[in-house]
């Protein structure tokens, strides 16, 4: 296997679970969007604010055809918007990719972004009924793009090691 490619909404735990199975498989992790923010000298904010989503989904679009092109294996943590842009969605069945979509309900989304939306400014003014209709409007929105995964793992009711061991499953 040389890429796995975990996708899903913001909140769904790509990060934490990408680091875990890291050490675990003992695959490098890179994170698409700090990938972005180290060319760009720029964090994803400041990109959207002083060169636009269109600058951003072109760099993005770039850098994860270089991720996916590099030789070595290496896990790789999508941003949320990723697979719906620039026909990225095409890139998850590719050759060598196994592409995990680390699916969540609305509830469970809501439940991990509300307590922390001050750390993430798309959502941080939106009152707790904005947010559920934010993240409803989002996954409806993308789910025909993060369904193009290879496999799926329900991310809801399981800790982070639960479902570090279903992707080994995956992966055996």
């Amino acid at each position: 296997m040389r890429k796995i490619i975990l996708l899903g909404y913001m909140g769904c735990g790509k990060t934490t679970i990408a680091q875990k199975l890291s050490k675990i498989i003992r695959i490098p992790y890179l994170d698409l969007d700090k990938c972005i923010e180290e060319r760009t000298n720029l964090s994803v904010n400041e990109i959207f604010e002083q060169r636009g989503e269109i600058f951003f989904r072109k760099i993005e679009h770039e850098i994860f055809i270089e991720l996916v092109n590099l030789p070595e294996s290496l896990i790789i943590g999508l941003g949320g918007g990723t697979p719906c842009y620039a026909n990225n969605h095409e890139l998850l069945n590719g050759q060598n990719i196994l592409s995990i979509y680390l699916k969540a309900s609305i509830e469970t989304l809501f439940n991990r972004l509300n307590i922390n939306k001050i750390n993430r400014p798309l959502i941080a003014s939106l009152n707790e009924l904005e947010l559920k209709e934010f993240i409803a409007k989002h996954l409806f929105d993308r789910s025909y793009y993060y369904n193009k995964a290879t496999q799926k793992v329900d991310v809801d009711n399981k800790s982070v090691d639960q479902t570090v061991l279903n992707i080994l499953e995956i992966l055996a």
